[in-house]
């Protein structure tokens, strides 16, 4: 994991850690501790906004999110689908010839 954007609020800043997803890969972390708080790609430093959870996050696919989350989780979900994000650097692996 790299270090990756931020996000400010009203009151504070947030941080996040981006986190490699390969095309193939699920692209949501969902914080299992409480199953209110999705992110594309990336997750919150050092915990999660909601419950303060530490390294809680397991990936899902939209469409399995779709199928068991809460309507609140499954919009927050639908919602970072609609951003694009920044392709993460190529590794050393994939930069030599």
């Amino acid at each position: 994991m790299d270090r990756g954007e931020k996000k400010e609020t009203m009151s504070q800043e947030q941080t996040f850690w981006s986190v490699e997803c390969g095309s193939e890969d699920p692209q949501f972390l969902v914080c299992m501790s409480c199953l209110n708080e999705v992110f594309r790609c990336k997750v919150p430093m050092p915990d999660c906004p909601t419950c303060h959870g530490v390294s809680t996050y397991e990936a899902f696919t939209l469409e399995s999110i779709r199928d068991w989350g809460t309507e609140e989780l499954i919009a927050k979900a639908d919602t970072a689908s609609k951003f694009e994000e920044t392709p993460a650097e190529p590794s050393l692996v994939e930069k030599e010839p």
